[in-house]
């Protein structure tokens, strides 16, 4: 906006108020941001009206603008918390809670979790730092005093809080003065004329003429002064005229028709969606002027006035006595936080690709399986061919698994003009190559027509699945999505269309007409569970489609008016485009999808590019390009240029890119045909892991290809890297794994584990067997409770505590303190914890029935934030606060009982219910109600575990029975029958447990004859342990935090250790190592085991005699045993089609306990 248009806002903000239209002069104020009336803003919050302080502030800023803001909106939103707690409104305290205050939690989480306690108290003065709060109207008055100052330091309110000084009833002093000059300029001037109306411009008639419509009968305007000498305007007034609307505005355009021209043309089977509802979404285009230095204005408040707080600024604020201290990471004084380790920088591989890389994306789960694509030039004689080829690495071990040379795979299927073409020139390269989101699939878009995908079974094995004729002339770009949960290939290419193909049948779905140049790429994405598509063409042109019959939604035009991609952040949030102008103008913008504006345009494209611009976002935090010969790298929030990588140099002028999943490894095209993967320091310990993985392989067999194992490749992967997500405010990829006790946890402090194992055949491998005490470390946990067996065992997540429940319905937590012997605080067999008590001498006791509890099935499940704990003892679901040991509530009464619980992954609002009736309740504990009643099973249910990649599922029961549910729909997938071996039939109460792998997509089957690995989508088993005969039944078992170890427990005392790559026995620890010689065996065994969060080498266990042990191996060892070498010549007990566990035995049998 002009500064004459920015002034224009003020004379009317200085009419209104002189005219008291006081409601409308707030509301200009809040939705220009221009200027911040803190007169009004004090009587709102002295007056309580919170939800119009929120509603004005919004003009001016959001929550996470800055740190000044967001103390801002915490203050009030805590004030109105404390407020409903004084007036002893649990219910609107609760809702307060969830929906104003929790978002903070991302930023202090330790706060949030302290807040959370208030709920406890009967006074919330009883905590220490609120004991001086006093009443409502002072406790407003005090926080008032903070808001102002905080207002006052906030940068984005420079220069909006005083009004500027102007004489009274300026406009209407402007507006006279156009009218005298109007007047002047008059054929026949009256002496004394009657100006009635604004509307049009003022002229005296003749004498006989008649005067112009009155809209009023009071004029506006007081004596209109004497003529006087106004000079004369040109022709172009101060205000220019506003731009014509864009003809299809984009408000609400996702729910309605459409009203472009050209129709979408269904090519099949419609699988659109049905009436949507979605919130607007680029509304009025505004294409960005020249000036690269400006923040565009926006309707979600980023006005040309805002900038970010320089960072030099300090940010200290004196708290007044009720207010909680908060402290938000990553916003301290000045530039010292360490954002530039979290970009990788460092040249770990070069990868020799044998032809100029033009497309790379990583593998979603296995993070350091990256695909490429070539194109490439083969000379023979005269004639030159161009041939478009793919390869799949494994970055870590700089193993190329698979090269495929470009082929059509059935000439006679494809299309006549396709066949004339190939005839006519047969060059041909490849535009892109993506995978699906599950990894199972993935895509090649080439030069020529063709789209081919192609099915990956782990390692090497590739195979063709479908190839389609998608598009007249070259298929400029790929993606896939998932409209109404079935996953679609889109399409775009030269013929100016966009297609939808089924990807499994490779049927057309849908055809979309509209542009009127070449398509040059695909956006899909989805809001509120809306599915559409953004499609950008090379006249400029952005269109967005819903997968209905109707139509672009969308028409306005990119910067630069050319080559255009766009992208999402990592949780969906925020917009972004990159493009390149015909003249080498590049632009990457941020786009405000309310108005469809642009909102930032980032700084530093000095010169023309000398190509085309390839983008890339880093999880919700960066951006990268690659232009002249470097790569350039931006903070989403900051429109200068972060820093730039040379990569050692050798790149090319406008070198391609591409993050892995969760930013720690980024692959880039450079000349000679090289890609360089660049590493931070999670992505160079992740490569370690594998180059050492792949060592250890490569000497197991001389003659032998290394193979990598990618269920381990996937594990070491989430370990390493996932560290790097918890800095990011999305922190949407950061791995966790569902436990065997109902808890998902965050593995972002697993440590990893690099591997310096020696598999030489040449030595004789011997099982370690533990014995002795001194073999190990043990340590019994401390007891002065009456506990009888311990029906369930976890670790908090946090790695500090370890939390029992006995099947007498009591829980025991024990803590670990920092000290000189322990100084991380965490869990260890070296040092005794305290048996923790509430200083109420509470317990945390579950509801029990009349029936004896022993004979009842125990269930927990841990939130997230190790806060709360939900549990049941065959009686009710009891809720538990975890600092104060008080029952927050109680639910859902028995019959039937509850037999296991889960939290959603990413809502812990959602728990998944096991009952003994052997159905699946899920569960809303916000609203108290049942969302879904899950039936499958014929016996109770034993089992329960979440994956957030796959978004299923997994369910198994007594009735030796696995279920795959969609946790979209709740629809019941698959499900199999577990094989029970002849001859040792399970017994009637026979458990079967199961727990997520860390790559999300494998999962530990756990019952008393036997270990599995069973991969989710298919439901395969993939490798079997069984136990020799006549051993004693399995009683637990579970993985290491990093996935790759099991720990299972046995009824006969004895614990073991596996390889999970390949469920390879390698560690057997025997009861004489933990037990007391004066104990009975038979009569004391674990009943439950349970691993370290961080730890990949402790875990406990849980005994039938009410004790915990916790072990460790020695230092001197510090790993559990030797993983025994592959068999050459084994017969595999695994399919050839499958992707994950490694080398199989043929002589398991050999090898069994």
């Amino acid at each position: 906006m002009s500064s004459l248009s920015r002034e224009l806002v003020f004379l009317i903000l200085q009419f209104l108020d002189e005219e008291k239209f006081k409601e409308t002069v707030h509301k200009l104020e809040q939705e220009s941001g221009f200027y911040f009336n803190m007169k009004y803003f004090e009587d709102e919050v002295h007056n309580g009206n919170w939800d119009e302080v929120e509603k004005y502030l919004s003009g001016f800023t959001k929550v996470d603008d800055n740190r000044y803001s967001m103390k801002i909106f915490f203050e009030i939103r805590k004030q109105k918390y404390l407020e409903a707690l004084d007036k002893h409104d649990r219910s609107k305290a609760v809702d307060i809670l969830v929906k104003d205050l929790k978002v903070f939690a991302t930023f202090n989480e330790e706060l949030f979790k302290e807040i959370t306690q208030l709920l406890t108290l009967e006074n919330f003065r009883e905590n220490e730092q609120l004991s001086k709060y006093g009443d409502t109207k002072s406790a407003r008055a005090i926080m008032l005093v903070e808001l102002k100052k905080l207002i006052e330091a906030n940068p984005l309110f420079r220069d909006k809080l005083q009004f500027p000084n102007l004489k009274n009833s300026r406009l209407r002093t402007l507006i006279n003065q156009s009218l005298n000059w109007q007047h002047q300029l008059c054929k026949n001037p009256r002496p004394n004329p009657d100006i009635k109306t604004l509307f049009v411009d003022h002229s005296c008639g003749q004498p006989n003429g008649a005067r112009a419509p009155s809209p009023a009968n009071n004029p506006l305007l007081g004596a209109l002064p004497k003529a006087g000498g106004f000079p004369p305007l040109g022709a172009h007034g101060p205000f220019q005229p506003t731009p014509a609307a864009v003809p299809a505005p984009l408000a609400g355009w996702m729910s309605n028709a459409s009203t472009v021209t050209h129709p979408a043309v269904s090519g099949g089977p419609g699988i659109g969606l049905g009436a949507s509802s979605i919130p607007a979404a680029l509304k009025h285009p505004r294409t960005p002027p020249s000036n690269p230095s400006v923040d565009y204005p926006s309707g979600d408040s980023d006005h040309v006035a805002k900038r970010t707080r320089p960072m030099g600024l300090s940010d200290e604020v004196n708290l007044p006595v009720n207010v909680m201290p908060v402290s938000f990471p990553g916003h301290g004084h000045g530039p010292a936080f360490n954002a530039l380790d979290d970009l990788p920088k460092t040249v770990a591989r070069s990868l020799n690709q044998g032809s100029s890389p033009m497309s790379m994306d990583f593998h979603p789960a296995q993070q350091t399986l990256l695909l490429a694509s070539d194109f490439m030039l083969y000379s023979g004689g005269i004639v030159g061919t161009n041939v478009g080829d793919i390869g799949l690495w494994e970055v870590g071990s700089r193993e190329r698994l698979v090269l495929r040379n470009f082929k059509v795979w059935d000439l006679s299927a494809c299309s006549m003009p396709l066949q004339a073409a190939l005839v006519k020139d047969p060059a041909v390269s490849v535009n892109r190559v993506i995978w699906s989101p599950d990894g199972n699939l993935f895509g090649v878009a080439y030069s020529r027509h063709i789209v081919q995908i192609y099915s990956y079974h782990g390692g090497e094995d590739v195979r063709q699945h479908l190839e389609i004729d998608a598009h007249v002339g070259g298929v400029n770009d790929l993606a896939f999505s998932t409209p109404n949960k079935q996953l679609c290939v889109i399409t775009c290419g030269d013929d100016k269309t966009i297609k939808v193909w089924d990807a499994g049948t490779g049927a057309k779905q849908y055809t979309f007409e509209g542009h009127e140049a070449p398509v040059y790429s695909v956006c899909p994405h989805y809001k509120e569970n809306i599915q559409f598509i953004f499609s950008t063409a090379l006249d400029g042109k952005i269109k967005a489609w819903l997968y209905d019959n109707l139509g672009s939604r969308v028409d306005y035009e990119a910067p630069g008016r050319w080559c255009t991609t766009m992208a999402y952040s990592a949780d969906g949030t925020r917009l972004f485009s990159c493009g390149t102008s015909k003249n080498g103008e590049s632009h990457i913008v941020e786009w405000n999808e309310s108005e469809g504006a642009v909102k930032k345009q980032y700084l530093g494209f000095r010169k023309p590019s000398l190509g085309v611009v390839q983008f890339d976002t880093m999880k919700n935090r960066y951006l990268a390009a690659g232009d002249e010969f470097v790569i350039k790298f931006w903070d989403m929030d900051n429109v200068k240029l972060l820093t730039t990588v040379e990569a050692d140099g050798g790149l090319p002028a406008s070198p391609r890119i591409r993050f892995n999943k969760d930013g720690t490894l980024l692959a880039v095209s450079a000349n000679d045909n090289v890609i360089k993967v660049l590493a931070n320091t999670d992505g160079t310990r992740l490569l370690r892991t594998f180059e050492n993985l792949s060592y250890d392989t490569s000497r197991t067999s001389e003659v032998n290809k290394p193979a990598i194992n990618p269920i381990s490749a996937a594990a070491a992967a989430a370990a390493t890297s996932s560290t790097a997500g918890l800095t990011d405010r999305g922190g949407a990829s950061v791995v966790s794994i569902s436990g065997m006790n109902g808890d998902a946890r965050s593995l972002g402090d697993v440590k990893p584990r690099i591997t310096e194992e020696s598999n030489d055949e040449s030595k004789i491998w011997k099982l370690t067997e533990i014995n002795e005490p001194a073999q190990c470390r043990s340590l019994r946990l401390p007891e002065n409770l009456r506990a009888t067996k311990i029906s369930r065992l976890i670790y908090t997540n946090s790695g500090s505590a370890i939390l029992a429940l006995a099947s007498n319905a009591i829980h025991l937590l024990w803590k670990w303190q920092r000290s000189d012997r322990n100084s991380t605080g965490k869990a260890t067999a070296g040092v005794s914890p305290h048996l923790w008590q509430p200083s109420s001498g509470i317990l945390m006791t579950n509801d029990v029935t009349d029936t004896n509890p022993e004979e009842s099935v125990s269930c927990f499940a841990l939130s997230k934030n190790d806060s709360y704990v939900m549990s049941a003892s065959g009686g009710k679901i009891s809720l538990f606060n975890m600092m104060t040991f008080k029952t927050m509530t109680t639910f859902m009464p028995p019959p039937p009982a509850a037999t296991f619980l889960a939290f959603h992954p990413q809502d812990n609002n959602i728990i998944a219910i096991g009952m003994d009736d052997s159905t699946i309740q899920i569960y809303n504990v916000r609203v108290d109600e049942v969302k879904s009643k899950l039936k499958g099973h014929s016996k109770r249910i034993t089992g329960l575990a979440f994956s957030h990649v796959l978004n299923v599922l997994v369910s198994s029961g007594a009735d030796a029975q696995i279920c795959v549910w969609s946790s979209d729909g709740w629809e019941k997938q698959k499900t199999r029958l577990l094989q029970v071996p002849a001859g040792r039939p399970a017994t009637a109460q026979s458990d079967t447990r199961v727990q997520f792998h860390q790559d999300q997509i494998h999962f530990l089957v756990v019952h008393e004859t036997q270990l599995a690995i069973y991969e989710a989508t298919k439901l395969e088993s993939l490798k079997q342990w069984l136990p020799r005969e006549p051993s004693a039944p399995i009683s637990h078992a579970t993985f290491s935090c990093d996935s790759q170890l099991v720990y299972a427990s046995f009824l006969d005392a004895t614990v073991c250790v596996f390889t999970a790559a390949n469920l390879r026995l390698r560690c057997r620890i025997n009861p004489s190592a933990y037990l007391p010689s004066n104990v009975s065996v038979p009569n004391v065994h674990p009943l439950v085991i349970a691993a370290h969060p961080q730890e990949a080498n402790q875990f406990a266990i849980g005994l039938s005699d009410g004790g915990v042990h916790v072990f460790e191996p020695v230092e001197s060892e510090g790993k559990w045993g030797v993983p025994p070498p592959a068999e050459n010549g084994s017969a595999s007990s695994v399919p050839a089609n499958t992707p994950s566990v490694g080398v199989a035995s043929g002589s398991e049998q050999a090898q069994q306990r």
